[in-house]
């Protein structure tokens, strides 16, 4: 089999573009996509809803509204379960598979969302968000992944945007929630108890969709694996996927004895893919994206907008954009590419911070003019307008499809971990950092590291759109080791001389 004829190849996608159409209309692609990104709207949800419910929080627990403290550790205590259910997460998906991880993470987040309706004082609140966060973790590394690996090629970028797509979805429904429920006497207890309700729908559809064909080809059950894919290709592909899967099984069940956490830095060509993904997925929180969602609310209250209600309702116009931007993301990511992609809403993400950072600067000084409130309102609004297409489904495609087989479910519940990791740092700091030296300071230092992203984007990433996971695997060799090695050299031989 040539490269240009290679199921999924640049050459191939050329010569056959109207597959992607085909493939994008395929029910059964579509039924797997959508199912797998509930994973994804449970992470948005439950992103999104805190940052209203800690408004009414508030007004329950006296010592909560009291410690700036108390209100980051009940945001952050999620994060503190995602960080272990992703490190956990890549071994449970390699270990039993890509649907028992769903399941296993539907069942723990149900029980996070009782424990947080029902909690009697802020503590237990807590325990029921470090539930929540484990559910959350093993979601974030088993979603993308498992529609990565039922996805062809020529969409996977746009179907695993799709799962970002779920995310920013949920933190768009969590916003409506949290509006809805305002005058609903328990507020904060239905907006946190609702969050259950997809994960009992993810975990009843689950039990009826397949595992993911890859997996099943690395355990050698390529009976089930072939009737999956079935559905998935039509004739004339199905064939040359089968040979292909079969042959790449082969090799990696080869390397699969060696696998190791030490070989993913041992080994210089994961170690430079792991060090391109866990590098996007840190920057992806650093460059402020979940301090938005958290805390849009206050930070439009900051702005000079105290009214909860229209906090919430400029909050959710917000989530509205962020959504939509997802929408646009998912066209583009398989048309414009991954790295170009990011380094477009990198650009218009430090312009967007420069705005925020001024208005909240002047109004700091102390003007009253209401101009500078909205116009930090503008700036919230740009930032997610520039994210949500780049610098939200990049990371997370990228993170999908970078890993051979015998290191994509440690590798992604690594770099997911790094996610996880970052995006504490900036929950359990980011009101802590404002009162120390200003709201404006807080944004400006924020667009300084998103300076940083661009370079990093620039200097580490190449471009993997329409690539197989093979053609994927072979920059890195080449990255490693140069062009005139890559053919020979597996990813394991040279792990000595690295």
């Amino acid at each position: 089999m040539t490269l240009d004829s290679m199921p999924g190849s640049s050459g191939y996608l050329d010569l056959h573009p109207e597959r992607k159409m085909f493939y994008f209309k395929n029910p059964y692609i579509l039924r797997l996509t959508v199912v797998a990104g509930i994973g994804g709207l449970l992470f948005g949800y439950d992103t999104g809803v805190i940052s209203g419910a800690l408004l009414y929080i508030k007004d329950d627990f006296e010592a909560v509204k009291d410690s700036s403290f108390l209100q980051e550790t009940i945001v952050s205590m999620a994060i503190v379960g995602a960080i272990i259910g992703a490190a956990a997460g890549g071994w449970i998906n390699d270990a039993y598979g890509r649907k028992k991880a769903t399941l296993l993470a539907d069942i723990i987040f149900t029980l996070g969302a009782i424990v947080m309706a029902a909690a009697p004082d802020p503590y237990v609140l807590i325990l029921g968000r470090l539930l929540v966060g484990l559910g959350v973790g093993v979601a974030s590394v088993t979603a993308p992944v498992y529609i990565a690996e039922a996805s062809p090629s020529e969409i996977r970028g746009g179907l695993v945007s799709t799962n970002v797509l779920m995310i920013t979805g949920g933190q768009f429904l969590s916003y409506l929630v949290n509006l809805c429920f305002t005058e609903v006497p328990g507020t904060w207890r239905w907006m946190l108890g609702v969050s259950g309700v997809p994960a009992v729908i993810q975990f009843s559809l689950m039990l009826c969709l397949p595992e993911s064909p890859r997996w099943l080809f690395m355990k050698d059950d390529k009976e089930t694996a072939i009737a999956v894919m079935s559905k998935i290709y039509n004739l004339s592909r199905l064939e040359d996927e089968i040979d292909y899967l079969t042959s790449q099984a082969e090799e990696e069940h080869h390397k699969k004895k060696d696998v190791s956490y030490w070989n993913v830095f041992k080994v210089k060509e994961i170690r430079l893919a792991f060090l391109a993904g866990a590098g996007l997925q840190a920057f992806q929180q650093f460059t402020g994206i979940n301090t938005v969602m958290y805390y849009s609310p206050t930070i439009v209250q900051m702005a000079g907008f105290q009214s909860n209600q229209l906090a919430l309702l400029l909050s959710l116009i917000v989530a509205a954009m962020n959504a939509a931007g997802t929408v646009l993301g998912i066209y583009l990511i398989d048309h414009f590419g991954r790295r170009k992609l990011a380094l477009s809403s990198l650009s218009g993400v430090i312009v967007s911070l420069l705005i925020l950072s001024a208005a909240f600067f002047v109004q700091s000084s102390g003007s009253t003019s209401v101009f500078y409130g909205w116009l930090a309102v503008i700036g919230l609004a740009l930032y997610i307008g520039f994210f949500a297409p780049g610098m939200g489904p990049v990371p997370w495609t990228v993170n999908s499809e970078i890993y051979p087989e015998a290191y994509r479910g440690i590798c992604g519940g690594m770099s997911a971990t790094v996610n996880w990791i970052s995006n504490l740092i900036v929950a359990q700091t980011f009101l802590s950092v404002v009162e120390s030296v200003g709201t404006g300071a807080t944004f400006l230092i924020i667009a300084v590291v998103a300076v940083i992203a661009f370079v990093f984007v620039i200097l580490f990433l190449p471009e993997t759109k329409g690539l197989t996971f093979e053609e994927v695997e072979r920059i890195w060799k080449e990255r490693a080791w140069g062009s005139s090695g890559s053919n020979t050299q597996s990813l394991l031989e040279q792990g000595d001389e690295s």
